[in-house]
């Protein structure tokens, strides 16, 4: 192969499956979204403190920082939803038995 189609070649893996994230992976997400939600709640708090003057303002962002740690419970407990998983199989034709009566042969 020569060296300039070896560098225009993309290396990335390509997804050949339809597999769900590993449990470790989902985990991960979760922990992300976890953190990053309870990380929104320190500054809410702050900035009510830093605009105090401002009761209605600072009254909006502690009323911002509340539900933040419930909602970050539930989404970090909530994994995401299985797929459907429809089976493409062969399905073939059903064939009716004959209803016509047959020929018995008595070997007796």
């Amino acid at each position: 192969m020569s060296e300039r189609a070896s560098e225009s070649r993309d290396v990335t893996p390509v997804l050949i499956t339809e597999a769900a994230p590993s449990y470790d992976e989902q985990f991960a997400a979760r922990k992300r979204k976890y953190m990053l939600m309870m990380g929104l709640r320190f500054p809410c708090l702050i900035l009510a403190g830093i605009f105090y003057h401002t009761w209605w303002l600072a009254l909006g962002f502690i009323v911002l920082s509340v539900p933040l740690p419930w909602m970050a419970v539930l989404i970090a407990n909530d994994r995401p939803p299985r797929k459907s998983e429809k089976m493409s199989g062969y399905q073939r034709e059903a064939k009716a038995i004959e209803s016509r009566g047959h020929q018995v042969i008595d070997g007796g």
